[in-house]
């Protein structure tokens, strides 16, 4: 069995080059690769392409390369949380394709499937379907969406193995798997890394074939997006 171990962010990253396309997992700051993208920041990479469902927030997750100017296109079903996302495109400075969230997911699961492209609903009669081909199915009106693929996939997990089965927790589940599948590399960083053969394999949601390298991160801050109380 292949072990697929690195030593840390540093070595997992350390071939992404100016330039790369990412897909980046998790889901606000839910279930984010904080490691690797601290690792990125370390390497003042530019020109990135990055795939996330959001843009993060100003100083933290896919906030803190927006703030070191490392991103030129974001592709993003959502990104209201982010100024400094806002400053940059207003600007002309970032480029922008955004992308009903149910349409993000599932361009990146066919690019994961081998599916170069779908038909959807989503988006008729807005500017999504701008230049795209439209087709009728059954009296209804379909947009022709292509797929996604990335050079680099990062993602976060909370257990693997040595082998890169991984598990998620609760809702650090979200988008993980389906880019975990989409990556040409796919870098796991998860909270405790196992042998092969330590993970009960009816429990495992990304088997391991489908990531290259992994590592056990040190410390994960897990922030609260935005954090409600009540008296």
């Amino acid at each position: 069995m292949i072990d697929k171990r690195v030593a840390n962010a540093s070595e997992a990253t350390s071939d992404i080059a100016d330039g790369a396309v990412l897909l980046l997992g998790g889901f606000g700051l839910c279930g984010i690769p904080e490691a690797s993208i601290q690792a990125l920041i370390h390497r003042h990479l530019k020109n990135l392409t990055c795939i996330s469902n959001n843009a993060g927030v100003d100083d933290f997750g896919i906030g803190l390369l927006l703030k070191k100017r490392m991103i030129r296109k974001l592709i993003a079903s959502y990104v209201g949380e982010n100024e400094e996302f806002e400053k940059q495109y207003t600007a002309g400075e970032l480029e922008l394709e955004l992308i009903p969230q149910g349409t993000l997911a599932e361009r990146i699961r066919a690019g994961g499937a081998g599916i170069p492209a779908f038909f959807t609903p989503a988006g008729i009669g807005s500017d999504v379907a701008k230049g795209k081909e439209i087709r009728e199915f059954d009296g209804r009106l379909y947009l022709l969406e292509r797929w996604i693929k990335a050079d680099f996939a990062l993602i976060k997990a909370w257990k693997g193995d040595t082998a890169g089965n991984l598990i998620y927790r609760g809702t650090a589940r979200n988008f993980n798997p389906l880019m975990a599948a989409a990556g040409k590399i796919t870098i796991a960083e998860v909270e405790e890394l196992v042998p092969a053969g330590e993970l009960d394999p009816n429990h495992i949601h990304t088997p391991g074939i489908y990531v290259q390298r992994i590592f056990q991160g040190e410390t994960y801050e897990k922030r609260i997006e935005n954090v409600t109380v009540s008296a």
